[in-house]
């Protein structure tokens, strides 16, 4: 038998916190943010990017192919079943990759029309600029001439 053991002093308790319910977005993440900062030195957990499901691909070989009509057995359809789904699956994946490809080429398309049309506006403000700038010297020049001949008078 173990010898008693000294009474344990009784842990100090923690205030109750009150439940804050965010009512928006910017709400909650405030609150996380909080959480965060209450303890600096704990190491924040980032979860990794989750790697894409892809379907397996079809098999090279297909032994006993058979349809789910005559000469099958009762058992076998449930086989051609399950591959069908899959192929299905695996048809709808390409396509979904393929939409997926294509919105991303719209949208580098559309990324560089309007990197286009910002650079020709740009490119017409800084000449109307340097009109003006031009046009602003070439009247100093003249206030400098009237001013040398009002001089020399």
């Amino acid at each position: 038998m173990a010898a008693p053991s000294a009474p344990r002093p009784p842990r100090p308790r923690k205030e109750p916190q009150p439940l804050v319910i965010p009512r928006s977005a910017a709400e909650e993440q405030r609150l996380r943010l909080e959480r965060l900062m209450r303890n600096p030195e704990k190491t924040v957990p980032i979860p990794e990017k989750l790697n894409e499901w892809a379907p397996r691909p079809p098999p090279e070989f297909v032994r006993d192919v058979m349809g789910s009509s005559a000469g099958a057995g009762s058992g076998e359809f449930h086989v051609y079943r399950h591959l069908r789904r899959r192929e299905y699956q695996r048809q709808d994946f390409m396509d979904a990759m393929a939409e997926k490809q294509r919105l991303d080429e719209e949208f580098q398309k559309k990324l560089e029309r309007n990197k286009m049309i910002a650079e020709e506006q740009t490119a017409k403000r800084r000449r109307k600029r340097q009109k003006l700038k031009e046009k602003k010297l070439q009247a100093k020049k003249n206030k400098l001439e009237q001013k040398k001949q009002e001089k020399g008078q």
